[in-house]
């Protein structure tokens, strides 16, 4: 299962990516928001963080207006590894080097056509374990005070 969240700057995008993912045939669970009105970023970002983080869902979709808040605040929740991608390449990296579990969008900075390219990207893309395997773990292990 995917985790899709949004704010309202990201509301209108997110809508579009849940209905693609939904043609896809994937199962999603959208945590909202559920309209433009203006909502906080941080409380829709830890609602799919923790999804994810809790194995409730597999991997997470946060969008607003740059996608570094939505980054910022999820990255608080304990193995999470929420990463802002702008395009195709990032979107392969993070998967494939950083083995990110949510990926997040700025709806402000790209185009829905190019979303949908980096999610299409994002989601087939596989961790190439190897070396980097150490590297999550060292992500991993980072605690908050």
């Amino acid at each position: 299962m995917i985790a899709l969240g949004s704010d309202h700057a990201g509301f209108g995008l997110k809508e579009k990516i849940k209905q693609y993912l939904e043609k896809k045939g994937l199962e999603i669970k959208d945590y909202g928001c559920f309209s433009e009105e203006s909502v906080d970023y941080p409380d829709y970002a830890e609602k799919v963080a923790r999804a994810v983080s809790s194995n409730e869902a597999e991997k997470g979709i946060l969008i607003c207006g740059t996608g570094i808040g939505m980054s910022i605040a999820a990255n608080k929740i304990s193995g999470i590894r929420a990463a802002v991608c702008w395009d195709e390449k990032s979107a392969e990296m993070s998967r494939r080097h950083n083995d990110a579990n949510i990926l997040c969008i700025g709806a402000r900075l790209i185009d829905q056509e190019l979303a949908l390219r980096i999610v299409d990207v994002w989601l087939s893309t596989g961790f190439d374990g190897g070396r980097h395997v150490k590297r999550v773990k060292k992500i991993n292990a980072i605690t908050y005070e």
